[in-house]
């Protein structure tokens, strides 16, 4: 079984910032540290789309993979917390978001295949 979950999270309100974002996502643009680093906690799947400066992301997760371990990977890799300082240029909080929290989950509202 696959497992999906949906953060969002906004850009910083300015055109060259959301344009560099956008490079830094292109094929290629992300180090392979970050790469592997997905994958390595069973991240099979990874999209984010942008409308404006908000931003939303989709993963899709093996079973036996953890959100939770994904986070702790990332706090203990130097390469991935150079990534995460990097990205904060052109991220901002939501006004909702906890103390200190990027990413925010969302909560699934509705699925046809429930109706």
């Amino acid at each position: 079984m696959v497992r999906l979950r949906v953060l969002t999270l906004d850009l910083r309100e300015d055109p060259d910032l959301i344009e560099q974002y956008r490079a830094w996502h292109r094929p290629g643009g992300p180090p392979p540290a970050i790469i592997d680093a997905l994958l390595a906690t069973g991240i099979t799947e990874m999209e984010i789309f942008l409308a404006g400066n908000r931003l939303v992301m989709m993963l899709l997760a093996s079973k036996e993979s953890s959100f939770e371990m994904l986070a702790s990977l990332s706090s203990s890799n130097p390469e991935v917390q150079a990534w995460e300082t990097l990205m904060w240029k052109f991220q901002k909080a939501l006004p909702w978001a906890e103390d200190g929290a990027k990413w925010v989950a969302m909560d699934r509202i509705f699925a046809l295949s429930e109706q």
